[in-house]
């Protein structure tokens, strides 16, 4: 079932189409509620009614996943309304915004989430639905920064949205695990305002090894004497002691390769690579 769980669907009828033509060519059909197409205010609909389908999702035996088809901002709202990630186990695919609730699913102890879109290339698609079948996928190439070889449960999330939910209920466990971060729209400064909080909070200690995806951004505003956003993530991440490794096809930009929440990976910071064990 595809839901906009935030922000309204800009393109629903076109994109609506060709997604069901995907999923149609894999073997699956796709529902596209009337709300999931729709419009109230900011977002695809009301708090209520966006949490009513997340909650159907969950409760009809003949529904295995969920897919977010747009992103923007709101998915916490649900979080909020009343939202929990059903006792049986189902797919959930999205990012940006909806990293709130692949996060969610995760603190909740709940397997099933994929950090992927839906609008990539052939490429991202057959990636993403070889993880829904439960086939081996080839493992991520990025650009090692700090060496050693990390292993633990993957987490993945936009560096943004996983800030607003330090401190609720529904952040996950990170220590022993494979952090995966990516963002977009935001300058060097608020990044390293954002990284600064996980550093002061303690999240991020006993985490394994830190991957980053795309952290894409308007260069207009760059003063002489600026710290790069490269320089900031090395600045915050490097001296953690842990397998640091940039570049990852993760995020914001294409492709947008996805990786499965909680699934056993292993970070290569010398190889620069990320695979799932």
């Amino acid at each position: 079932m595809a839901i906009a769980p935030g922000t309204w669907w800009e393109d629903g009828t076109t994109e609506g189409l060709r997604l069901q033509q995907r999923f149609a060519a894999a073997g699956w059909s796709l529902e596209i509620p009337a709300a999931t197409a729709g419009r109230w205010r900011w977002f695809s609909a009301s708090d209520s009614v966006r949490l009513k389908l997340l909650q159907r999702a969950w409760a009809d035996p003949g529904i295995d996943a969920v897919v977010a088809v747009a992103g923007g901002w709101g998915s916490a709202r649900l979080l909020e309304a009343g939202w929990q990630p059903g006792p049986r186990p189902l797919w959930l695919v999205g990012f940006s915004d909806a990293s709130a609730l692949l996060l969610a699913q995760l603190a909740a102890g709940n397997g099933g989430g994929i950090h992927g879109g839906l609008q990539g290339d052939d490429a991202a698609w057959a990636r993403l639905v070889a993880l829904l079948r439960g086939e081996r996928v080839a493992p991520l190439q990025g650009v090692g920064w700090r060496d050693g070889i990390a292993t633990g449960p993957l987490v993945v999330a936009n560096l943004t949205v996983a800030t607003s939910l330090i401190g609720t209920h529904w952040w996950p466990r990170l220590a022993g695990c494979v952090l995966v971060l990516e963002d977009v729209g935001e300058e060097p400064y608020r990044i390293d305002r954002m990284l600064t909080q996980w550093r002061t909070a303690g999240v991020l200690e006993g985490v394994a090894g830190i991957g980053l995806g795309r952290f894409r951004w308007k260069q207009d505003d760059v003063l002489p004497g600026d710290l790069t956003m490269d320089e900031v993530l090395r600045e915050r991440l490097g001296d953690l002691g842990v397998p640091l490794v940039a570049g990852l096809p993760v995020g914001h930009g294409q492709p947008n390769l996805a990786l499965p929440q909680g699934r056993l990976a292993q970070l290569d910071g010398q190889r620069g690579s990320l695979a799932l064990a």
